[in-house]
Parts: C-alpha cells; structure tokens; sequence
C-alpha cells in the first residue's frame, strides 16, 4: 500500500461524507483521487475495499477514482490554508487532531 493513500484516507478528509467536508458542501468538496496515469487507476480501489471490509470508518467510502483531464490551481487564498489559517474551527477542530495520527 502506498502511503500517501494512508495519509489520503486517514488524515486529509472524511471519505465517508459524498459531496461535502464538514460545513461546506457542493462537488468541489467531493472525495475524490484523480490519478494522472491510468494504468495505476486500479491502485486505490482494493486499498478502499479492504478499509470497507475491515469497517474503518462508520460509513461505507464514497471516494471517487477517477482520470485526471486536467490541473486548475487553486485560488491564493485556498493555498497553505491549514498553515494560514491554524485557528479556523475546521482546522482546529477536524484536521489538526487528525494530524497526530
């Protein structure tokens, strides 16, 4: 398994929850793994049902595996926003307990 679809699953989001994060919601917030080349597409999906199977979290995963098409930087303000924004409720209250693990 490769690591960063542990830190992916277990530390970067819920990939319980279909089209939100926490308040926000829309499909800009789904959970979502655009894989640049598709011969390694197949990676995440048996790592996704063996977290399914082994009920590692209370809801089934909804996270989508998808061809990447193309790369849109996110806007300024989205850039570093954990490290910008360390007292945002979200943060403070989600991402940063998550980050201990």
């Amino acid at each position: 398994m490769a690591s960063w679809l542990r830190v992916f699953f277990l530390v970067a989001h819920d990939p319980t929850e279909l089209n939100r994060q926490g308040p926000d919601s829309g499909t800009q917030y789904r959970s979502v793994i655009f894989m640049v080349m598709t011969s390694r597409k197949k990676l995440p999906r048996p790592y996704i049902a063996q977290l399914d199977q082994a009920g590692a979290f209370k809801r089934k995963i909804v996270t989508q595996v998808v061809a990447l098409k193309a790369f849109y930087p996110a806007e300024a303000y989205h850039q570093d926003y954990a490290t910008r924004h360390p007292n945002q409720p979200y943060i403070a209250l989600m991402m940063r307990p998550r980050w201990r693990i």
